[in-house]
């Protein structure tokens, strides 16, 4: 069992400290607003920091789930960020999705400060993370990518490797094209079969089972059918990983004209008023158009 911090108590970080809690590690957690924290150790005991440095300060491993990228520089190397505090030889893993470019000017500070930094977003949603079975998608040294990973076990089903520092936000962004498309193609489904005038139950039990099935399908059609948007990832966030995924895609020389067009209609939903409604609320963009 290792001495831990969890920097950030958001949807997903708040379930995901509170695994390795129960796993029997002694995590100290920080969050910016700090009745959170202290509602986190009424919870699941552990203790709590006034601020990322006082957190990390003797930790064997800093686990971070944060905004962006701003908010992950300032965890890790602003006034009272963890890197200052943190031994030598420390893992830092970072779950927030952040853009390559953050990845590895954090990365560099890290190694200067003689401490590793794995890159490790996640997916699956605030259920995986409550569950403990979130994918986890990571980058880094294969030292500190081999000590970390049976910590990160206690909330991932699975976890992988992909390749060097920043190969796991990489993956993030494939993991955010990909929703993206299939949550567009979904909503159109369900938009069809509305004005069909079909029953959109039937139609999802009966094509689910074909080549259309996946999981968006499987966790999302019965809420988007009931109009109902308050069951995942917001809009708000979506967009900023889309913007992520768009600006290195100029940078790779990739293309994705899908990828563009459905953050475009995101940002519909967004003057819809639905920046904190999830991400499948693209069904009620069409709803809307009629």
């Amino acid at each position: 069992m290792a001495k831990l911090a969890f920097l950030g108590l958001g949807v997903m970080g708040y379930p995901m400290a509170g695994h390795l809690q129960k796993a029997g590690h002694a995590v100290t957690v920080y969050n910016r607003t700090a009745a959170k924290a202290a509602a986190w150790v009424e919870d699941f005991g552990g203790a709590r920091a006034a601020t990322p440095a006082e957190a990390a300060k003797g930790a064997d491993f800093v686990m971070a789930c944060v905004g962006n990228d701003d908010d992950l520089r300032q965890v890790c190397t602003g006034a009272d960020g963890a890197f200052a505090a943190m031994r030598p030889g420390a893992i830092f893993v970072d779950h927030t999705t952040v853009s390559a470019r953050v990845t590895a000017e954090l990365d560099a500070a890290a190694r200067a400060a003689g401490l590793s930094f794995v890159d490790a977003p996640i997916s699956g949603g605030q259920a995986g993370a409550e569950n403990g079975i979130l994918s986890v998608m990571c980058g880094g040294d294969q030292a500190a990518y081999d000590a970390a990973e049976p910590v990160i076990a206690a909330y991932a089903r699975i976890c992988r490797r992909i390749g060097d520092s920043g190969a796991g936000q990489m993956t993030k962004m494939c993991n955010q094209i990909a929703i993206a498309g299939l949550v567009q193609g979904l909503s159109e489904a369900l938009h069809f079969a509305e004005k069909a005038g079909l029953d959109g139950r039937a139609v999802v039990e009966v094509i689910s089972q074909g080549a259309a099935g996946s999981w968006q399908m499987a966790n999302r059609y019965k809420t988007m059918l009931d109009d109902h948007f308050d069951h995942g990832f917001a809009v708000d966030w979506m967009r900023k990983d889309l913007g992520i995924c768009l600006d290195t895609a100029d940078e790779t020389g990739a293309s994705l004209p899908v990828t563009a067009l459905v953050d475009q209609f995101y940002k519909d939903v967004q003057k819809m008023g639905g920046g904190r409604w999830d991400t499948s609320s693209l069904v009620k963009r069409l709803r809307h158009l009629g």
